[in-house]
């Protein structure tokens, strides 16, 4: 049955993450340590579908506060998903929202893009490191060698970061395949990069723990005693995180 082979196929993908990536999502999260240590924001960008992940990261119970999602409207799949494949692959406007956000060099930033090869990804990877900020890719490592960049620069996103997480997805994404279905389906970045980045999460609170500070970490304002214990949080990021 397709549901006990996605879970296997899906399980295999985390498994071989684990193995393989702990050294960079280590390093990610020491990185993360250090921005928020040193009072620092960590943005997270993606476009299309890979825009749920700055989601993922931004005043989500139990997240990290100082996180800022760059969620473009033009690069989101509504209300016109059609205009999020258009626009992503465009060149010159991700500089130009950067420089409207509150970033500076002592920041860090996620970029999540399976191809990383769009002129948008690729722009918004750049215009971090003018700025100087550490750059970390959530990406397939493998996918240039099927295709070419999109950016004129011909470089992919994982050219351009500092440190590279891989995705462990079949190229396309989608894993599973049927006789008859010329098509695979049912995609695993979704379930890869959510994991890695919450594990990424729970490592960097640790990490500030171990260094005798108070990790700040949203909570749930479904819980009676949340708005109050996030009303200081607000009060300190309402006009560094555009978002709240």
């Amino acid at each position: 049955m397709m549901i006990q082979s996605y879970f296997q196929e899906v399980f295999r993908q985390l498994e071989l993450t684990l193995k393989q990536e702990l050294p960079n999502m280590d390093r990610t999260a020491e990185i993360m340590a250090d921005v928020i240590e040193k009072d620092g924001l960590i943005h997270v960008f993606g476009s299309g579908h890979c825009q749920m992940f700055a989601m993922e990261m931004f005043y989500r119970s139990g997240g990290l506060v100082p996180v800022n999602p760059l969620l473009l409207p033009h690069l989101s799949i509504t209300p016109v998903a059609k205009l999020s494949t258009v626009f992503e692959r465009m060149e010159g406007f991700s500089k130009t929202y950067l420089e409207l956000e509150n970033v500076s060099a002592k920041d860090a930033m996620i970029i999540v893009s399976v191809s990383g090869r769009n002129g948008s990804v690729v722009d918004m990877a750049l215009a971090a490191k003018e700025i100087g900020m550490t750059l970390i890719a959530l990406t397939d490592t493998d996918f240039d060698s099927h295709t070419s960049s999109r950016h004129s620069s011909g470089k992919f996103l994982k050219d351009v970061a500092d440190i590279v997480i891989d995705l462990k997805v079949d190229y396309g994404d989608a894993c599973m395949s049927l006789d008859g279905i010329n098509e695979k389906f049912s995609a695993t970045s979704t379930v890869l990069g959510m994991t890695i980045l919450q594990a990424i999460t729970a490592r960097t609170v640790e990490l500030l723990s171990q260094r005798g500070l108070k990790p700040p970490i949203w909570t749930s304002s479904n819980k009676p005693e949340g708005d109050q214990q996030n009303a200081d949080y607000f009060k300190k990021f309402k006009n560094r995180i555009s978002s709240l």
